[in-house]
């Protein structure tokens, strides 16, 4: 079933404030497959905003249709994604101090996305995925996105997603501009716990500082 709709999933911070972390699951998961981010991330005064995506697939859901159709798809959770966010700016959120997270298909959306808007974020985090259309978006890049704080990971083990595809695209779209900070870890298509968690978190807590 496919929709024009977000649902998303609001994890309050234990303190009060304005920090925001809105996050985009993966292919066939749901927001429920990140509740784990406030506990485990340790930042009490920071929000989450678990996001589920438009489309039903299998026991979860999808941003957009696999290989070679997901195009429409992309662009149409772009669009939605622009009505997400002027609907959080509408509840008092300033986009600097918010940061996009996406995981596999969440981390395209989020480059799709991010690399296109023109609004000032704090950062732009983007984990096990790749670009649609790295000439395309190049092509359309942001000055603001340009300027943006950007993380990008991968896994070395990944056998959903081949890393040697996404870090040749990093490479690409950083020497078209786009500031992408790249770490590499020895890891299948997930997040590692040991290594990668502790660089997710001090660099959320650096980029809201």
């Amino acid at each position: 079933m496919k929709t024009n709709t977000l649902v998303s999933e609001w994890l309050p911070a234990r303190q009060s404030s304005k920090k925001l972390v809105i996050v985009l699951h993966g292919r066939g998961d749901s927001p429920a497959g990140f509740r784990w981010m406030p506990e485990v991330m340790g930042l009490d005064d920071v929000n989450y905003l678990l996001v589920r995506a438009p489309d039903r697939y299998y026991t979860g859901y999808s941003w957009y249709d696999l290989p070679p159709d997901q195009g429409p798809g992309i662009f149409r959770s772009r669009d939605l994604l622009d009505k997400l966010i002027e609907e959080v700016m509408a509840e008092g959120f300033k986009t600097e101090d918010i940061i996009l997270f996406g995981f596999s298909q969440g981390c395209l959306m989020t480059l799709e996305w991010g690399g296109r808007t023109r609004l000032k974020f704090a950062g732009f985090i983007g984990i096990s995925g790749y670009c649609y259309d790295p000439e395309k978006l190049a092509e359309d890049m942001s000055e603001e996105a340009k300027k943006a704080r950007w993380l990008i990971t991968h896994g070395t083990r990944d056998a959903v997603l081949d890393f040697a595809v996404s870090e040749g695209q990093v490479k690409y779209l950083q020497a078209k501009g786009l500031p992408l900070e790249f770490h590499s870890f020895v890891k299948e298509h997930t997040i590692d716990d040991r290594d990668e968690m502790p660089l997710l978190r001090s660099w959320i807590k650096n980029s809201f500082s």
